[in-house]
């Protein structure tokens, strides 16, 4: 953005995923930009990666009277160009670039799910080991349940959050024990 020409304090970071379009500090971006203004964003991917809601943003924007540079897409830019031909030109290239990054996003998706299948297939395990459960939480637990105890007062001595308790209880119920 600084070689871009954009000063230190018109520059913005945000490092939420652009898949979501209900991010606080895009809306707040959003709601204070007024015609005339202009947005300068790196990737178009940063309106979204949803083909309607990468157009429907860039839409909004200039007929809000917003201009819009997109860095690695120099074409995309709407502050230069604000006559009928550059808005034309722009849109086309960017309904263009729109379905390429949905498509890219479901290829993406796609590859991720396959990555971890294969990965299932080979026996890798996803997630942290399950914690063991200490010798004294059976009888915390019991006192929990016989109200001399709450749930998080059994949590704080065994050192694990209540929901913890909450699950092992359930899963020794499971296993046919009574607590």
């Amino acid at each position: 953005m600084k070689k871009a020409g954009i000063l230190l304090e018109h520059i913005i970071c945000e490092k939420e995923s652009g898949r979501d379009m209900d991010r606080p500090i895009w809306l707040k971006l959003k709601r204070r930009m007024k015609a005339g203004d202009t947005m300068t964003i790196m990737s178009i991917d940063r309106l979204g990666r949803n083909y309607d809601e990468i157009l429907k943003t860039w839409r909004e924007l200039t007929e809000k009277g917003i201009g819009i540079v997109v860095l690695d897409m120099p074409i995309l830019n709407t502050a230069k160009d604000r006559d009928l031909t550059g808005r034309l030109i722009s849109d086309i290239v960017l309904q263009l670039l729109s379905y390429v990054a949905e498509t890219e996003r479901a290829f993406i998706k796609k590859r991720q799910a396959e990555g971890i299948a294969a990965a299932k297939a080979r026996g890798v395990k996803f997630g942290r080991e399950p914690m063991e459960r200490p010798p004294e939480w059976e009888t915390l637990c019991r006192r929990v349940e016989a109200g001399e105890m709450s749930v998080r007062g059994a949590a704080m001595r065994l050192g694990v959050s209540h929901t913890t308790v909450c699950r092992w209880a359930r899963e020794f119920r499971k296993e046919g024990a009574e607590v």
